[in-house]
């Protein structure tokens, strides 16, 4: 027997086993490396990649990396990559190494629960509202650091709930809730001036406070105002104001009515926010009315958890003999939504109503994290709009003069870049709003109960702000009005009958289309392009009734996530049981989300913030706190950096493993999000599709 000896074959014996020299295997057909390597994990893959060049090219594989995508981060094999994309293995890169994960600060300057965070469109700040009563602007650089600040209980408000920037950075909006009775609603709107200090320009009223406000141009901005009819019955007036509200003359306007919306069963108008109309034509008035109200309740004492709705209770005793408004009796004869009952993974409860104070924690798994499951029709939509160019500005679609422009724009291009989106909408103060494109005014109102239930849509024709101030009659010349009309008819004009709308439907602005999530709606966030509308919601249980509006039904402790196309007004995606929320309907507080154009992020009450890949709809990443997460926010210009905010009383900011990398820190030093993925270290041989009897035999024989 020969001694162990090299050959010149490339092969050589010891004992009887046949052995083969490296240079075999590097001369192994692509078919059986593929083969091999469908067995590896992304790390062995590039590992082995580094042996020779076959090897290298072989690892590369497309084939391999849109495997190990939908293995590791469980996607549906069926979803294909983002449109414009061409590369698996970049795209794996992307949601390993540029998806905010890192918790690279923690800032404890706020002294209560911070309940809210917003962007500004540059990037470069972002602000905090909290109920200490403060807010704060942040540079956004690393380390984040206060920018500007101010201590709004010098205004007697309560606490800041909401602030946003307005499109060319200058101005920031800041919401906030006034000290008041127990039953107060009213709220405040300010306005600060981010060049050469953090001035304060004005101050508007704004009730309920929940409304938020939200900028309509550069220089205006909204608000709005609850006025009482009769019982359960009330109007929402929605306000434009000027944003700086100095005047040379008590002739000329600072604030104009934009809207007036007729309020039934307790409703109100609540969380409004401006979008860009991209409809190709106007829609067709499909609800005769909002029927929205709200009934003033008790306010938030320190011990409350969140942003708390300002209608709390109502004043008015509920009875369980109340007899509903003719259009609310109409919807109990309609078919009973699909909503399921609450169940949680996470949770146990005895009863449907014990589930929100009586709960037991099971453990911290990811099973609920599911993915949000888009419909053909959004797919089909956004495969033909990455295919089209997105360099269409904003300015040209908002300023244009001609306003059937937009209307004969593709339904389907709908992306508006977030550059675009930085071009400031007026050049001035005096902007002439009549020059605007149409909008869309987006709020949560109700019909069936004084809870959010229902998303409403208005359609805001070019609107003219007045240059002059039109006094109207004197208080002699109304007067002389009434004792004539007193003379004609004998009698003075009856009050009109404010309990039937349709006896005083011409006094009211009517909403163009309503959606009706048959559930709490606890949150609402725009797409960068605003062509999607994502909405947090918790749902009520299946078969509702609702036989008075002051007791709605109990919501359940899954939110679920709504995706709305805007061009169309219909829903195109879904995701159900989410994220958690624990408070009941009486109690239940806003949830604030975000969406940038690779993510979607919302807070919870499970003491987590969630981000999900917005193409595939799969969870990737939970954020963890010690308390409730109250509202997430993208960086616009970065979408590897997020902001969460929380109960625990800190402002979190995480950034991906490769932003990191470039600010020269080690990721290892600081703490990580729990990343939702497949830990396995390699594949088992059942997780890979079966090769052909051909490859599998020639591996077999080497």
């Amino acid at each position: 027997m020969e001694s162990e000896e090299d050959r010149a074959d490339g092969v050589h014996f010891a004992g009887d086993s046949l052995l083969i020299t490296n240079r075999n295997w590097n001369n192994l057909p692509d078919s059986i490396l593929l083969h091999i390597f469908q067995y590896l994990s992304a790390r062995e893959l590039l590992n082995v990649g580094l042996t020779c060049r076959s090897w290298f090219r072989v690892s590369y594989d497309e084939f391999l990396w849109k495997d190990l995508f939908s293995l590791n981060f469980k996607i549906d094999p069926s979803v294909k990559i983002v449109p414009g994309k061409t590369s698996w293995l970049a795209e794996y890169k992307r949601l390993s190494y540029h998806t905010p994960v890192v918790q690279t600060e923690v800032m404890k300057e706020h002294s209560h629960q911070v309940l809210h965070v917003s962007f500004a469109h540059n990037g470069k700040m972002f602000a905090t509202c909290s109920k200490d009563g403060y807010v704060l602007v942040w540079d956004s650089s690393y380390p984040a650091s206060i920018k500007y600040y101010h201590d709004m209980k010098t205004f007697s408000w309560k606490y800041t709930q909401f602030s946003q920037f307005n499109q060319s950075d200058t101005l920031l909006l800041v919401s906030g809730v006034h000290f008041g009775t127990p039953h107060s609603t009213s709220g405040e709107i300010a306005v600060f001036s981010l060049q050469a200090g953090f001035n304060l320009q004005c101050r508007v009223m704004n009730k309920p406070y929940d409304i938020f406000g939200t900028w309509y141009s550069d220089h205006h901005l909204l608000s709005g105002d609850l006025h009482w009819l009769a019982h359960l019955v009330s109007t929402s007036i929605l306000w434009l104001n000027k944003a700086s509200q100095e005047s040379e003359s008590e002739l000329v306007p600072i604030m104009d009515q934009l809207y007036k919306f007729y309020n039934s069963n307790a409703s109100s108008i609540r969380a409004v926010m401006v979008a860009n109309c991209l409809a190709p034509s106007p829609l067709e008035s499909e609800a005769v009315s909002s029927e929205a109200g709200a009934q003033p309740g008790k306010g938030p004492d320190n011990s409350e958890r969140g942003n708390p709705p300002s209608h709390r209770e109502i004043n008015s005793p509920s009875t369980s003999g109340y007899v509903l408004p003719t259009s609310s009796r109409e919807h109990e004869d309609e078919e009973a939504p699909e909503v399921l009952y609450p169940v949680s993974s996470r949770l146990q409860c005895s009863t449907l109503e014990g589930s929100f104070l009586k709960r037991r924690c099971l453990g911290d798994g990811m099973d609920y994290a599911c993915p949000i499951q888009y419909n053909a029709e959004y797919r089909q939509v956004e495969t033909q709009g990455k295919g089209k160019s997105n360099a269409r500005s904003l300015s040209d679609s908002s300023d244009s003069e001609d306003s059937g422009e937009s209307d004969e724009t593709d339904e389907s291009s709908s992306g508006i870049s977030d550059a675009s989106m930085g071009t400031e909408e007026c050049a001035s103060e005096t902007d002439d709003l009549s020059d605007h494109a149409e909008k869309y005014l987006i709020f949560t109102t109700g019909s069936k109960t004084y809870t959010p239930h229902q998303i409403g849509f208005k359609r805001i024709k070019p609107v003219s702000f007045p240059r002059k101030l039109d006094p109207g009659p004197s208080l002699r010349e109304r007067l002389a009005e009434r004792e004539r009309e007193k003379q004609n008819s004998g009698l003075p004009r009856p009050e009109p009958n404010w309990l039937v709308y349709e006896e005083v439907a011409d006094k009211f602005d009517k909403v163009d289309h309503l959606i009706d999530l048959h559930g709490h709606i606890i949150g609402m966030g725009l797409s960068p392009d605003h062509r999607y509308l994502y909405v947090n919601s918790r749902p009520w249980p299946r078969g509702y009734v609702i036989k008075n509006p002051l007791d709605p039904p109990p919501i359940a402790q899954e939110i679920d996530i709504h995706v709305i196309d805007l061009v169309t007004l219909k829903e195109v995606g879904t995701m159900l049981r989410a994220h958690k929320a624990y408070t009941p309907n009486n109690e239940c507080f806003f949830i604030f989300l975000d969406v940038c154009n690779e993510y979607v992020a919302s807070g919870a009450e499970d003491k987590h913030g969630y981000l999900w890949d917005r193409h595939y709809g799969v969870c990737l990443v939970k954020f963890p706190h010690i308390d409730v997460v109250n509202s997430v926010a993208f960086n616009p210009c970065d979408p590897e950096m997020l902001v969460t905010t929380s109960d625990d009383y800190t402002v979190k900011v995480w950034r991906s493993r490769s932003k990191v990398k470039e600010l020269g820190l080690e990721d290892r030093n600081f703490p990580r999000g729990l990343e939702v993925r497949r830990k396995t270290r390699c594949r088992l041989r059942s997780d890979i599709p079966q090769s052909n009897p051909t490859t599998s035999s020639a591996l077999n024989t080497v």
